[in-house]
């Protein structure tokens, strides 16, 4: 479900998207420069201590939702290479954290 206050209205696969590339900058350190993108074993792939489901992370490997993330001033897109977010994509609210990243003992 989208945050109620989403003032860049991004739509619900740019906002997965994003919520995943902010975990994956957080498992980093905190690096916002991404280049290196998980691969789904199965129906998922696991994220640091999380597990993501394979239909959340479509726009992981989507060039026109990555451009729009840039349109946005979310992110500068090196597509397919590297995402690098900015301040505002690294704190922008999703509201999407706790439904798309299941804790998982496995």
């Amino acid at each position: 479900m989208p945050p109620r206050n989403n003032p860049l209205k991004l739509n619900p696969l740019q906002l997965r998207t994003l919520t995943l590339l902010q975990a994956m900058a957080h498992a980093q350190g905190g690096e916002p420069t991404i280049s290196r993108f998980p691969q789904a074993h199965g129906d998922h792939f696991h994220l640091g201590d999380a597990v993501v489901a394979g239909k959340d992370a479509t726009g992981l490997y989507n060039e026109i939702v990555w451009h729009a993330l840039e349109r946005k001033g979310l992110a500068k897109s090196d597509y397919p290479r590297q995402i690098v977010l900015s301040a505002e994509g690294l704190n922008y609210e999703t509201g999407l954290a706790g439904e798309i990243l299941q804790k998982s003992g496995h």
